[in-house]
């Protein structure tokens, strides 16, 4: 296939597939190409070569005035995504109508398209430009065992995706869902713009409704059986948007209410089931925008905001995690910690460290998932084991300080230990799913009933220590391919011939997300790695890379003219966490700054 070359007609198609119809599968190699059809352009850019390999992916694109979308839709960076994000979701929804599924074995005459979840990513799936607009879809050509079905291939690429991508053209599309949906997106990074100058680190909109239908759905809860999320009227504020918010969480006027979480040191508290960790895990889901009805769409947090836990058994390599542990037995050095097996305490002061080196503000902590004896050692127990013979700096004796000289705010779900109540600047209650600020009678309980557990930090914390990774850690190949890099839905991604353990990295949304992550770590050594760079320096050239080249550039075989495969934008955050937990990574400590 010339990438460059002209497009040929629809009938040259359907004359090769005649010709091949009936032959051995890999025939079908002699469609790659593009094709002129009525309304819009058909690019054939690789071809599976078996009915069970991964299906062929294509494009179609659309002229920007067939399409007709109007400019306004997508005049910034907020809308444009938005606005793809809604296309390829109608491409989903046309792709169930239309198309006839399997024909034949394999994945024959199946058609997919990467049109995401409950949250709104920039992606791959569709492009919009000031010029045209385009589909990127996979399908399986169809077969008969091994043999193609010449003319259910024709029925497929020039009936039924040309009706496919039809769908996206303005006067077929809803366009009053459409406007929804990209205002609702715009108004989301609004507020998310707004928090900082508002000396907030997250907003709920009055409302919300913050419980999903079950674990195994991320899907909202039925508001007959939901209870809408409701702020106290000590942290109630009200945001700006640039569009009307619809309700129930607006009255259609262009601003919105809710409870504003300010910098600082923020308790969750309450009875056991009575939503702190559902608030919690909102908030650390809301780093992205989420779809109109989604319940969460005006939960909105700091986009650099990080869920901390505890990770027995990750690779640690090279971190200074002396701030919280020092003095190991063995006189191990903690100021460049690594180990192949972290313990609970181990981890999760490694990945705090490993957060505020790549620039978070915000740790996202549930007590559920942390390691006890890193969160907190009560009166007792440090009068029965001294501090010379602990090594641990409890995370309550630095949270404070984090914020105090560091400017990073902690949001901590905390049930068992009132101790937290001392280093508090907001506790909120969760009492029955609705909040309250309880901040005066927390420091009221904290007066009344001291602790008389005395802080252990023994130094201040220090400076985190950038890290330099060495590039000849990185090798994606395996067998004969030069670049091989796998997901397992949002948990693995295999790195030529490692596997990357992402289980416990919780804010990755989709697995095209963590397939992008993958790639993105790929491209970071390639491009960048060799300029012997910190590891924050590598994800801020790689940040500005995509923000200039865009997703499709993540994919090392792509030349600006073929399906780049289905990615999701990751975060930084989550691209660095990769790095991390990479058992083949290894970095050297940059001088100290």
């Amino acid at each position: 296939m010339n990438p460059d070359a002209a497009p040929q007609p629809a009938d040259e198609l359907r004359r090769i597939l005649r010709r091949i119809d009936g032959r051995g599968y890999k025939a079908y190699k002699d469609i790659a190409g593009a094709y002129r059809l009525e309304r819009m352009t058909l690019y054939i850019d690789r071809v599976q070569g078996d009915p069970f390999a991964a299906p062929s992916l294509l494009r179609l694109r659309l002229p920007a005035s067939i399409a007709a979308i109007p400019p306004a839709l997508h005049s910034n960076r907020p809308r444009r995504i938005a606005l793809e994000d809604f296309l390829a979701r109608a491409a989903r929804r046309a792709i169930t109508r239309i198309t006839e599924g399997r024909r034949g074995s394999g994945k024959s005459g199946a058609v997919f398209v990467d049109a995401g979840g409950q949250e709104v990513l920039e992606r791959t799936a569709a492009v919009v430009t000031p010029d045209w607009v385009e589909l990127r879809i996979a399908a399986g050509l169809p077969a008969a065992g091994r043999r193609i079905l010449g003319r259910e291939a024709a029925e497929m690429l020039l009936d039924e995706l040309p009706r496919v991508a039809a769908a996206l053209e303005w006067n077929n599309l809803p366009q009053a869902e459409v406007k929804t949906h990209v205002e609702c997106v715009e108004n989301q990074e609004a507020v998310r713009a707004a928090l900082a100058e508002r000396n907030l680190v997250a907003f709920i909109a009055d409302n919300s409704i913050l419980p999903r239908e079950s674990g195994a759905s991320d899907r909202p809860l039925s508001p007959r059986a939901a209870v809408p999320f409701t702020a106290p009227d000590s942290l109630r504020v009200t945001i700006p948007t640039p569009n009307p918010v619809p309700p129930p969480v607006g009255d259609g006027s262009p601003q919105v209410t809710g409870m504003g979480i300010p910098r600082g040191v923020t308790l969750i508290v309450g009875g056991g089931f009575h939503g702190k960790s559902t608030l919690l895990e909102a908030l650390s889901h809301c780093v992205y925008p989420h779809v109109p009805g989604d319940g969460r769409e005006y939960v909105v947090t700091s986009a650099d905001a990080v869920k901390i836990r505890a990770e027995d058994g990750r690779r640690v390599e090279n971190v200074d995690i002396s701030p919280f542990i020092s003095h190991l037995p063995g006189e191990r050095d903690t100021r460049a910690f690594s180990t192949d097996n972290a313990s609970g305490s181990t981890s999760q002061a490694a990945n705090i460290i490993e957060a505020l080196e790549v620039g978070t503000t915000l740790l996202l902590v549930d007590e559920d998932t942390s390691a006890t004896n890193f969160m907190v050692r009560d009166a007792r127990m440090q009068a029965l084991v001294h501090k010379e013979n602990e090594p641990i700096t409890p995370f309550i004796d630095r949270v404070h300080e984090l914020h105090r000289n560091l400017g990073v705010s902690t949001i901590l779900v905390m049930g068992g230990s009132g101790d937290y109540f001392d280093v508090a600047d907001l506790v909120i209650m969760m009492r029955e799913y609705e909040p309250h600020d309880v901040t005066a009678d927390a420091r009221r309980v904290a007066s009344e009933i001291p602790t008389r557990r005395r802080p252990e930090h023994v130094h201040p914390f220090s400076p985190v220590r950038n890290r330099i990774p060495l590039p000849e850690a990185f090798d994606p190949s395996r067998g004969r391919r030069e670049v091989k890099i796998d997901v397992r839905g949002t948990e693995h991604i295999r790195f030529g011939r490692h596997d990357i353990d992402l289980r416990l990295v919780e804010q990755i949304a989709d697995t095209s997300q963590a397939r992008a992550v993958g790639y993105a770590v790929h491209l970071a050594a390639t491009e960048i790695m060799d300029r012997k760079l910190t590891l924050r320096r590598v994800l801020d050239t790689l940040d500005a890379f995509l923000d200039d080249q865009g997703l499709d550039a993540l994919d090392p075989f792509h030349h600006g003219r073929r399906h780049p495969g289905d990615f999701a934008r990751p975060r930084r955050y989550e691209i660095a966490a990769a790095i991390n937990r990479l058992r083949t990574v290894r970095m050297r400590q940059a001088p100290p700054s």
